[in-house]
């Protein structure tokens, strides 16, 4: 309902363009005999005819919309509808002249000469309002603002803040790489420079804040222009990525300021739909840890896939909670089943995959903290190599088309429990390939940003609190990309799959962690090492200065994906094979840290245990030069060694 206030607005309008036409009308008269008198019997047709006028272009005014605009946002698309306001009461006027009069006492030049007037009446008077109403906003107390960008989200940005001036925004100039751009103007404001001449520019400008206007940047090229802004002392601001790829349109309420992972961030992924459609679509698919960062985000992703049905395995209640209470509000259509199930109990794994039939199986489970886990060998052996087990023969057993197991790239060359027990489920997976119906998949990766325990979160609450930020080496890089990208790309190459690969994702270049530490520490409004301390404090149990993605025996090969890499192990020997897989289920029964360890070490022979294995002087017993090609070798065999393998009982032997 309209409100008092905007009728009587439009109503004071309408009344101002009513006034007008007498004077558009008359003035014509008066033109076309050159500023002189007019004489009589034009004066007395002229006014006898314009009440006539008068009605009939108050009707074509309303009719065409001239009041739906505000005159202090007057702007091209008004000015359009004036000018046809203008031309259909001309041209009509003309239809009812030659009607009434045959122009008569009325010379054929006023038509177009009334037209005209009328235009500059009812057009002029409004582009003067926006100009004085935009002059008094400039006058108050305003910011200026710099945008970097002279796209199509720059334009959209301008025209944003020409519209809610109000606000106190006033944009006075673009930076662009863009050389071409340089001189000109956009939405009246002018190009004036390149990025990298962005603190003298924004000096001259006189800017109080910049705003960054490329939402599709890559991280590369948001490090290099946030460097500009920090240099620039001014403080700066930026437009979200745009995952709709609309830059057309843009909200002042999206701006915010520079988080890590803009600086972080990579090109968004290109997915092949149809592939994923057929992957996914109409089948039982089934994600374990699907409660922690990767497993949630997962079942977000795979939810708009529409799945006949969504299993959700997670041993924490709260987890389990949160994803599927998520789920259930943001797809109620979805068929969905939450299990609160521990992978190491394999009556309990047995009986969820014969229960729903998955067709479809990512193993995200899995113990990831690297120091933590360095003194808990036992349990991270038993959750993230026999849970792999008991969740793989469970899905040979119940005909699973897919099992994608997700990896990480600690599991290349490890110095921690942790990547020695993911090196070994890869091994056991690629192993158990080619033996069934099953396709086993191993998808590996780095660090992603945000994920529960991951490093930024760490640093952002240290940073909260006031410092210091912990950074274990100046010298550490690591492998970053976001919780989406990876689930969509984990999505992608299990698509892609046929059996027995080892998908890597590009991870892009290694980011220095005292980069980021200081990044975050800058973006907070802080200086690093004046407000906030950054200490280094040595690498921790099991941590490597640098991460890597391929195992040296490996050759890469590229895929259909710019970003997904195939890994190809060497050929598996047929011979010099030894039990050692029951031989940790063993150690592990036992609670016996040194056997358990031994047999690590024989199944991953450049497993170098890192400063806390070493002090308990545990012995890895010696290898060949042949034991990395042997490690490779994982056979399908019964538990006991006078069964014979089948389907419904199958055990892995390591050697």
């Amino acid at each position: 309902m309209m409100s008092l206030g905007r009728l009587r607005h439009r109503a004071t309008v309408f009344l101002h363009d009513l006034l007008v036409v007498p004077l558009a009308w008359l003035g014509a008269f008066w033109l076309r005999f050159n500023l002189e008198s007019i004489p009589p019997p034009f004066w007395d047709q002229a006014l006898t005819l314009l009440p006539v006028i008068l009605l009939l272009q108050a009707a074509v005014f309303w009719w065409l919309g001239l009041y739906r605009g505000i005159w202090r946002f007057a702007s091209l698309p008004d000015l359009s509808r004036i000018a046809k306001a203008v031309f259909v009461g001309t041209l009509l006027s003309a239809g009812i002249l030659m009607l009434l009069t045959r122009f008569e006492d009325v010379p054929r030049s006023v038509p177009p000469l009334y037209a005209v007037l009328l235009l500059l009446l009812l057009g002029g008077p409004r582009y003067l309002y926006r100009l004085l109403k935009d002059a008094r906003l400039v006058r108050r107390e305003t910011k200026r603002v710099m945008i970097v960008g002279a796209g199509s989200a720059g334009e959209a940005l301008v025209r944003e803040l020409h519209r809610h001036g109000e606000r106190g925004l006033q944009p006075v100039a673009f930076v662009d790489d863009d050389r071409c751009t340089w001189g000109k103007e956009i939405q009246g404001v002018r190009v004036v420079g390149g990025i990298d001449q962005l603190p003298r520019l924004a000096a001259r400008a006189r800017a109080d804040l910049i705003v960054i206007a490329i939402p599709s940047a890559s991280g590369p090229a948001m490090r290099r222009i946030v460097g500009a802004c920090e240099r620039s002392a001014v403080p700066f601001r930026t437009l979200p990525c745009a995952h709709n790829g609309n830059l057309d349109q843009v909200s002042m309420h999206a701006l915010r300021e520079v988080a890590i992972e803009d600086l972080l961030g990579r090109a968004p992924v290109v997915l092949d739909w149809n592939a994923l459609t057929g992957h996914i679509t109409g089948k039982v698919v089934a994600v374990s840890g699907g409660g922690g960062s990767i497993g949630a985000e997962l079942c977000r992703q795979l939810a708009l896939l529409s799945p006949e049905r969504l299993i959700i395995i997670d041993q924490s209640e709260y987890n389990l909670y949160r994803i599927e209470l998520e789920l259930r509000e943001e797809f109620p259509e979805l068929a969905l089943a939450g299990h609160l199930a521990d992978i190491r109990d394999n009556v309990a794994v047995s009986r969820l995959l014969e229960r729903h039939r998955p067709e479809v199986i990512y193993h995200a489970a899995a113990y990831k903290h690297v120091p933590l886990l360095e003194s808990q060998a036992r349990e991270v052996v038993r959750n993230n190599v026999l849970g792999t087990r008991n969740l793989a023969e469970a899905a040979v057993r119940f005909g699973c088309s897919k099992f994608i197991l997700i990896s990480t790239d600690k599991a290349v060359k490890p110095t921690s429990i942790m990547g020695a027990s993911k090196r070994i489920a890869e091994m056991l997976c690629t192993s158990l390939n080619g033996r069934s119906d099953t396709r086993f998949i191993t998808v590996r990766f780095g660090n992603v940003l945000g994920s529960a325990g991951s490093v930024v979160p760490l640093f952002r609450r240290q940073i909260e609190r006031g410092g210091p930020v912990t950074v274990t080496h100046p010298d550490v890089t690591r492998y970053f990309m976001t919780v989406s990208e990876a689930c969509q790309l984990i999505m992608q190459a299990g698509a892609a799959g046929h059996g027995g690969e080892v998908f890597v994702l590009d991870m892009g270049d290694p980011v220095s962690i005292r980069y980021l530490a200081e990044q975050m520490i800058i973006l907070s409004g802080k200086t690093p090492g004046t407000d906030i301390q950054v200490v280094y404090k040595g690498l921790r149990p099991g941590e490597k200065l640098a991460e890597e993605l391929f195992h040296e025996q490996e050759i890469t090969e590229p895929t259909g994906h710019d970003k997904i890499l195939l890994a190809r192990p060497p050929e598996l020997p047929e011979t010099g094979r030894v039990s050692l897989l029951p031989e940790l289920e063993t150690a592990c029964a036992h609670h016996d840290d040194r056997r358990l360890l031994s047999a690590i070490a024989g199944l991953v022979p450049d497993y170098t245990p890192g400063p806390l294995l070493h002090t308990r002087n545990i012995h890895r017993g010696a290898r060949g030069s042949d034991a990395s090609m042997e490690a490779y070798s994982v056979a399908i065999g019964p538990r006991d060694p006078t069964d014979e393998p089948t389907a419904e009982n199958t055990a892995i032997v390591l050697g």
